[in-house]
């Protein structure tokens, strides 16, 4: 989880760990009262309201009621030190039922799973030996029948059962964390207190509990009015008791409990409807399992609290050994992923609400006079940009070619569609001052022209000069350009000509400028002999073939099966989730850079950020053209969905939505400040028209 680099250690040791230890103390010390309301409940007495206080405070100040308060603390512990190691600040989507089995069936989610297992059988026996009763231990004394010489040892399956609603709600607590994302620590957009949001979300953290506590509970008797028979047997058989079904005297001498109904009657085995829906029974496990979720739940609480604290990276440093803890320095970094989020949103505020951290944004190196920290700070932020638009355009490549793959360019710069016409604007990155003009490449759609009509031009275009337009490599630009065709009598003599295998194998010719001539009527350069591939290169071997031919077989066959079709179908709107998992960096990114430049109008007094502006604009627009196809696509929601109100961490799925909102308004800040002067700023023609409908407040 944590990068062993050095210059991140010091963020790990300085300011993650203690947050984590000071989330710990902090549910430590609540316990103490979150246990008094547990004992406070679970022996609540309404017509003995004396009698009910005294006796809760004598069991607090018990010598068994402090032992367990000790356990209860290392549980809790080893809970903070759990949501300390599975933490994350991009939440793990899965795609596919079969995806989310495999994040449940994980080796490092079972031994999360086992050890809340344990954590809760050990939460449940402290719980059990609060109530006391008949819920104080395993085993007890019993006389099976009236020929028998001594009493034996009989099983309690009193106590059996909240052991096991302990066992089974520390695996359910486990589960819902994979299914519902309960490691996932999100950022929130207000900046509060730790105290406000605490208290603002504690109610939510109480029902949480008590609603997952009474579903939890609901499941486990189902599970053990059939199947309690066999941790019954292996309980019985292991500690060597038997199961009481007569009166136990044990019992008989205690003192009566409130809300203790069946105390002095006998000790039945609960695998009848009416022994599991005793309501004193039913209670006892409702309220244990809430104060068990409850303290997990504090504890998950306050540690996203504590970790998610704003903090704030000096801009600059006056000490060379302090560089990698400055802003410029950090904001590049990508381990740990947490210190990446803090950097930004540090940024995010520092753009907004801070002029004196601004200046020293704006400022120049001395000596040399170079704006070094303005350079970092907007191409690390460009950068995560570009990234996310390469892949929104990815995304849209393979959902148009159905779900096949894209071939990627192996050119030097990124290029990303600007337009449905198959226009490509390069942005270049490595040079931060100087934005390159977008470059349109056009391909005359019967170069592509696989057969020819007429007789005597049947021989196919081979690869790689012409692309197959069938292959799932194919782009959904190159098929545009072949679509309809002229017939073979329109064609020139010199695309007549083209046909041949030997001008098929100048390659490098058909993008270059003798192309256009061709376009011209010019006719084409003669090309020089050229060896023919071989028939064993073209033809594939049988065992190839044959392989493929099972490959296919076998998919065929598994695409009828409904239970395969059921796990392997895609979730709704999970691709999309996926996507924007991270997108909380790049509003961020958008709402500092924006900020920013809007700031630089009237603070820039060296106006370095003017000598980025039109990179900045050319990379907003492109990503806003990209986002705007991506909500276009089929099964993608255009409007956020309701949150639930339990404990896992949803918010993510609004991300997109944030993002695009996020956007917009950025484009709209510059656009604002700017003005009039934006007409300026160098640009395609596409771009010029996009902002020019900003400017006009028409987007």
């Amino acid at each position: 989880m944590f990068s062993s680099d050095q210059s991140c250690c010091w963020f790990v040791r300085k300011v993650i760990c203690w947050r984590a230890v000071a989330s710990m103390a902090w549910s430590v010390l609540l316990l103490l009262p979150t246990t008094a309301l547990f004992v406070l409940l679970i022996r609540f007495s309404l017509f003995h309201p004396i009698l009910w206080i005294s006796e809760c405070l004598s069991l607090l100040t018990s010598a068994s009621a402090i032992f367990s308060f000790i356990l209860l603390c290392g549980v809790v512990l080893m809970v903070g030190f759990f949501n300390l190691e599975y933490y994350t600040v991009v939440p793990s989507i899965a795609c596919s039922k079969i995806a989310l089995l495999g994040q449940v069936l994980h080796p490092r989610q079972f031994v999360h799973s086992l050890v809340h297992c344990i954590m809760g059988v050990v939460v449940a026996w402290c719980c059990a030996f609060t109530i006391g009763g008949r819920y104080r231990s395993l085993g007890h004394s019993c006389t099976q029948d009236e020929s028998s010489s001594g009493p034996e040892m009989c099983l309690n399956e009193y106590h059996l059962v909240l052991l096991l609603v302990g066992a089974f709600i520390g695996y359910s607590h486990s589960l819902v964390g994979v299914v519902y994302n309960m490691n996932y620590v999100s950022f929130h957009t207000m900046q509060q207190y730790k105290y406000l949001r605490f208290k603002g979300a504690l109610p939510l953290v109480v029902k949480a509990s008590a609603v997952q506590a009474l579903y939890c509970l609901r499941t486990f008797l189902l599970l053990y009015f059939f199947m309690g028979y066999a941790p019954r047997a292996w309980i019985c058989k292991t500690l060597d008791l038997n199961i009481n079904r007569l009166t136990s005297q044990y019992y008989l001498n205690l003192p009566p409990r409130p809300l203790d109904l069946n105390i002095n009657s006998s000790i039945h085995s609960l695998d009848s409807v009416s022994s599991l829906l005793d309501l004193s029974l039913l209670y006892h496990l409702w309220i244990s399992g809430t104060f068990l979720l409850l303290t997990w739940y504090i504890t998950v609480l306050l540690f996203r609290i504590f970790v998610t604290e704003v903090y704030s990276f000096p801009v600059q440093s006056t000490f060379t050994e302090d560089a990698h803890q400055c802003l410029p320095k950090v904001i590049t970094g990508t381990q740990p992923m947490i210190l990446k989020f803090l950097a930004l949103q540090d940024l995010a505020l520092l753009s907004q609400h801070s002029p004196s951290r601004r200046l020293e944004v704006f400022s120049l190196s001395q000596p040399g006079g170079h704006p070094h920290i303005w350079t970092a700070l907007s191409k690390e932020c460009l950068s995560l940009l570009s990234d996310l638009t390469e892949r929104l355009v990815a995304h849209h490549d393979t959902v148009a070619t159905n779900g096949r793959a894209k071939s990627q360019s192996t050119g030097g710069n990124k290029r990303s569609t600007t337009s449905s016409e198959g226009s490509v604007t390069s942005v270049g990155m490595e040079d931060m001052k100087t934005p390159r003009p977008g470059a349109l490449i056009r391909t005359p759609g019967s170069v592509f022209l696989r057969s020819s009509v007429g007789a005597g031009l049947r021989t196919p275009l081979t690869i790689p000069f012409t692309p197959d337009l069938d292959s799932p490599f194919s782009s959904p630009a190159l098929r545009r350009l072949t679509g309809p065709l002229e017939p073979q009598g329109a064609l020139s003599p010199g695309f007549s000509s083209i046909q041949s295998p030997h001008v098929m194998r100048r390659g490098p010719k058909l993008w270059s400028a003798s192309t256009d001539s061709q376009l011209n009527g010019s006719p084409p350069p003669s090309p020089g002999p050229a060896p023919s591939p071989s028939q064993a290169q073209l033809k594939p071997s049988f065992l190839v073939t044959f392989l493929q031919n099972r490959k296919d077989q076998v998919k065929h066959f598994l695409a009828k099966r409904m239970l395969i079709m059921y796990l392997f179908n895609k979730l709704p709107e999970a691709s999309s989730q996926a996507l924007f998992a991270d997108s909380q960096v790049h509003i961020w990114a958008l709402q500092g850079l924006s900020h920013l430049v809007a700031a630089s109008f009237s603070e820039d007094q060296y106006g370095i950020v003017q000598t980025t502006l039109p990179t900045i604009l050319s990379t907003l627009l492109l990503l806003q053209e990209a986002v705007d196809r991506h909500f276009k696509l089929p099964h993608t929601s255009s409007k956020p969905g309701h949150c639930s109100c339990s404990m896992g961490d949803d918010s993510y799925k609004t991300l997109r939505f944030a993002l695009r909102s996020t956007l917009k308004t950025s484009v709209y800040r510059i656009t604002a400040t700017f003005g009039g002067h934006l007409h300026a700023v160098q640009m395609s023609a596409e771009h010029r028209k996009r902002l020019q409908h900003f400017l006009e407040y028409k987007e």
